[in-house]
Order: C-alpha cells, then structure tokens, then sequence
C-alpha cells in the first residue's frame, strides 16, 4: 500500500509543479491584458500612454500577487511592457511575458502579432 502510495506522488507531484506555473503564466497573460486596457483608458483621456507605474499609483490598474511590471518604451505612439512572477523562476521556460502597442519596439522577435500577450 505505501509502494502505491509513493508511486502516485511521484507521478502528480511534478504535474501540480507544472500546473502551478502554468497558472502563474495565465497570471502574467492576464495582467498585461489589463495593463491594455487601463493604457487606452489613459490614452483616451491624455492623448498619451502612461508609464504602468504610475497607473498602479493612481490606482487604475493593479497587479496580481507575485507579478512586476517594467515598461521597456513608452512613447505617445505606442509602448511596450513586460511582466514577471517572482514564484516563476528565472531559468523556467516560458518565464517572461510582454506585450507591444503602436509605434513601440517588439519584446521578443518572434512576437508579431500587436497586442497579444507573448511569453518565452
């Protein structure tokens, strides 16, 4: 019966890893969908894109636990933001995820599609 017990937690213990960390990249996906939103929210009232932090600060938009924010451009004709989770780790794949609107420069190569979350 523990032979049993033993072989099961082997077999789910790293599946629920892997599901934690694909909920943490959904997290990430989510938040920059957000971050969309409260940036065209601003831009509508101030014909310009807002760094993200100020928006956290003036309490427009709001991240979920464990998620940071870095804006890498911000110009009026577009902006590009990447987000991180500090229980994702640095050397997991995928383990950054960005977003571009406008005149803003693509976070990763790949990534062509504006306004779509990407994550690598």
């Amino acid at each position: 019966m523990v032979v049993i017990i033993g072989i099961l937690a082997a077999i789910a213990i790293p599946k629920f890893a892997s599901s934690k960390q694909k909920a943490y990249v959904t997290s990430m996906r989510s938040d920059l969908r957000n971050l969309e939103t409260a940036e065209e929210a601003y831009f509508f009232d101030n014909q310009t894109y807002a760094d993200p932090n100020t928006l956290i600060t003036n309490a427009s938009y709001h991240m979920s636990a464990g998620n940071s924010v870095a804006a890498s451009t911000i110009l009026s004709s577009g902006w590009t933001a990447s987000v991180t989770n500090t229980f994702v780790p640095a050397t997991a794949s995928p383990h950054i995820c960005a977003v571009w609107i406008g005149g803003a420069t693509k976070p990763f190569a790949a990534d062509s599609v504006e306004g779509a979350p990407g994550c690598q």
